[in-house]
């Protein structure tokens, strides 16, 4: 492939280099940037900015163009380039970059630097960039400083570079990869025009990167369908991040025909679609809580997918048991088990296994109880609900309000734990989504309005604690300067760390309340105000159910919900005391 260059004469090595460069990414496959501004990255600013086929979101703080590229490679699968100048600014993109990796998410890094003569000499804004991100990326290169003798060899490698990074963070196990480009001045092109051609035209080839797929081996198939034959109990575990496409219906078909329930978490795509019916549990915080033992049978097999659970409960019980066979099953071959009792790790494409193994259709024998349980445990947490409102309550009616085919965005801290606990499986899809990776409370809202971008046409809608919106205020920016208009932010605003108050450091007063839950008393609507945002508070059930039933999401919200952390918590444990089991 051969993307056309053309500069003129006068052009600077820096502006050839970073057009080379970003040709070849679009040729690539590269569709959107996230460019913060900067002197030393003008090359690559310009570059992007001047080719027709990359889509510039402009954020002016790193930590918040990292998430936004984050979220947006989240909802789309494909590599998102985020560009920064020299200096602090490259650290500024390590949360995201941390998060990227864990959850295997596809990103460019492409750093601006100094030249070699200015590092450790003293230069203003120079730092040692190089690797400057360790193991939390795939891949680290610094590139040669351009210059105008350089031979035809170093523009195909600048190319290829290029190809080569866009394939490595889009691979079999994607993930950030970083670039960091050395400039000397003159970084801007000439401002004296020049109708002069090169006298070699420029036409740099690069190479077509395909990526196949990790089918099953035959001896896999076998032996699953031999262990299904063989075990009656048996359990799937779909943690988060499990693989998109037609994977959620053919886990569904396989626990069906099985008679293996699925333990579906809120971020495996499991647990909201059409495909749910009886198999798929979302019950299981409340009643596995406080380690107690479900009814019936403990599985003879457990058949575990994705990331670590998000449950507490669940993470407990599985260390717990003892099954004959713990079989784990991921196409990008990364281990996820923090208990080290895996006895099987199998690396193929997860759809493709369960399609292949042809099962014996019986009755849902193992597990009628926990059936039975999970049947009660939502029967009663509606009426505990049609009583009580709290947080989970919010959370619960916004899940019965969103129009099918949203994103649903879930903040770390006490607003995922919410939906893992109290999101009650359902036959209307949506998108959730999380950054459980690292599990950090930076970065949320402009992960979201990321995945906004992604989906225009798609509401988009966070839910996010008050500390983890205070954390990503910057992030609000991004909304209205780059025209997204499709999300939204339920703020579920306890006045502080309410998550501490699951623990036993809650006891200890006055420590507790100043140094854990830190109540920091902030009026968000001064927020909403700052960045242009509609903001509308509400008191009670009454006025979120007014809230919800209008036209908010037809654009930027922020739905600031007011309740109290100590009695959503004595709430939360009011109802496990009831829950069946």
């Amino acid at each position: 492939m051969k993307p056309p260059i053309h500069n003129s004469q006068s052009d600077s090595p820096a502006t050839l280099w970073a057009t080379t460069f970003v040709h070849a990414l679009a040729a690539s496959g590269l569709d959107a940037v996230c460019i913060c501004p900067g002197s030393r990255s003008t090359p690559l600013t310009l570059a992007f900015a001047a080719h027709p086929d990359v889509r510039v979101f402009v954020h002016l703080d790193e930590r918040s163009a990292g998430f936004f590229a984050l979220g947006r490679a989240l909802a789309t699968g494909k590599p998102v380039a985020v560009v920064c100048t020299s200096g602090t600014a490259v650290a500024n993109f390590y949360p995201a970059i941390i998060e990227a990796n864990m959850s295997h998410v596809p990103l460019l890094i492409l750093t601006a630097d100094r030249p070699a003569e200015l590092r450790h000499s003293g230069a203003n804004q120079t730092i040692d960039q190089t690797k400057i991100f360790g193991d939390h990326v795939l891949w680290a290169i610094d590139m040669d400083v351009p210059h105008a003798s350089a031979p035809e060899v170093s523009l195909r490698n600048v190319a290829q570079t290029a190809a080569r990074a866009y394939a490595t963070a889009n691979g079999l196990r994607p993930g950030p990869v970083h670039l960091n480009f050395p400039f000397r001045k003159p970084l801007e092109p000439s401002n004296q025009p020049s109708n002069q051609p090169l006298n070699q035209s420029i036409s740099v080839s690069i190479a077509q990167h395909a990526q196949g797929q990790i089918a099953p081996s035959a001896a896999q198939v076998a032996q699953l369908q031999s262990w299904v034959a063989q075990y009656a109990n048996g359990v799937i575990v779909c943690g988060p991040r499990c693989p998109g496409g037609d994977f959620p219906e053919r886990v569904a078909a396989f626990a069906q025909a099985t008679g293996y329930p699925i333990l579906a978490d809120p971020l495996s795509g499991v647990r909201f679609g059409p495909w749910v019916g009886k198999s798929v549990l979302g019950g299981y915080e409340s009643w596995l809580t406080q380690n107690q033992e479900p009814s019936g049978p403990a599985p003879d097999i457990l058949i575990r997918l994705g990331q670590v659970p998000t449950s507490k409960w669940l993470n407990a019980y599985l260390d717990h048991i003892e099954p004959a066979v713990r079989l784990h099953v991921r196409h990008n071959g990364v281990w996820a088990d923090d208990g080290q009792r895996t006895t099987h790790f199998w690396q193929c494409a997860e759809g493709d296994l369960l399609r292949q193994v042809s099962t014996v259709k019986r009755q849902l024998l193992v597990n009628h109880a926990w059936l039975a349980t999970e049947r009660q445990t939502w029967e009663a947490m509606a009426r505990f609900f049609d009583e009580h409102f709290f947080d989970a309550t919010a959370v619960s009616l916004l899940l019965q309000t969103l129009p099918e085919n949203s994103n649903l965005v879930m903040g770390n801290s006490l607003p995922i734990r919410h939906l893992d606990q109290f999101g009650r499986p359902m036959t209307k899809r949506l998108h959730v989504f999380g950054n459980r990776g690292a599990s950090g409370i930076d970065g949320n809202i402009s992960t979201a309005v990321g995945i906004a971008s992604a989906s225009p046409d798609r509401p988009t809608v966070l839910v996010t604690g008050d500390v983890t919106f205070y954390h990503d205020l910057n992030g609000l920016l991004a909304i209205n300067h780059n025209q997204i208009q499709n999300v939204s932010i339920v703020l579920l605003n306890n006045g502080g760390g309410g998550i501490f108050n699951r623990l036993p450091i809650a006891n200890f007063e006055p420590a507790f309340t100043r140094l854990f839950k830190t109540p920091h008393q902030l009026d968000f609507a001064h927020a909403a105000a700052l960045f242009g945002l509609a903001h509308t508070r509400v008191h009670g059930r009454g006025q979120l159910q007014t809230a919800l039933t209008s036209d908010w999401l037809t654009s930027p919200t922020i739905l600031e919900i007011m309740t109290d952390n100590e009695q959503d918590e004595q709430l939360r444990r009011a109802f496990l005391q009831q829950t069946p089991l």
